[in-house]
């Protein structure tokens, strides 16, 4: 299954935000990667290399490919509403997001090792697609034979997770639900979403 395995350190400098989570080597670099990445003097952008690296920043956020990424473009332009955030609202609506925001993992990329290796039930049923759809109503839950691994129940104990409205857990029987689909405003990641609409639009 493709996804990204690079340095994730100089990705986030890129974008100059943590965004695959607590980074000791991009608070202590908080600069773009490269030789010149500390200059104060660097060559103003376009208008289509900003609207890129909007598109970059949401695909390494969410831990997804160009082709897959172009997909759920095309799905979020076919819904009604807000195109660019009916794109947000699919990428949080991935069952790897969602056990990464309801707590189970620290990280999307542990979220999506722990779909990957059959962990996590939906509706009652195994499902080791990171990419798989969720619905408004279902049912996210451990694996029986899987509620005692230490990364699960660390996770679960750190106080600095942030919980969303939009999602319901029981820490004890370690039982998430899916309580409706995430407004913009209730989605915390800073990606200008209009931008990438702009960008595909060309």
């Amino acid at each position: 299954m493709a996804r990204y395995t690079g340095p994730k350190s100089r990705i986030a400098r890129k974008f100059g935000e943590p965004i695959f989570g607590p980074d000791k080597a991009f608070t202590k670099k908080n600069y773009p990667p490269g030789q010149h990445g500390n200059q104060k003097r660097r060559g103003k952008q376009s208008e289509y290399g900003i609207q890129l690296m909007e598109k970059q920043k949401a695909k390494f956020t969410y831990g997804i490919l160009e082709k897959q990424f172009s997909n759920l473009f095309k799905e979020a332009l076919r819904r009604k509403g807000v195109t660019g955030e009916n794109l947000l609202q699919m990428c949080e609506m991935r069952l790897d997001n969602v056990v990464y925001r309801l707590g189970l993992a620290p990280t999307r990329r542990a979220a999506r090792q722990l779909v990957t290796h059959k962990h996590i039930n939906v509706n009652g049923k195994n499902c080791n697609i990171p990419s798989y759809a969720l619905s408004v109503g279902d049912e996210i839950s451990v694996r029986e034979k899987s509620t005692s691994l230490l990364v699960i129940n660390d996770s679960i104990s750190n106080e600095d997770h942030i919980k969303m409205d939009w999602l319901e857990f029981n820490s004890q029987n370690k039982v998430g639900k899916l309580l409706s689909a995430p407004e913009r405003i209730q989605i915390p990641e800073n990606i200008k979403e209009q931008l990438i609409v702009e960008l595909y639009s060309k």
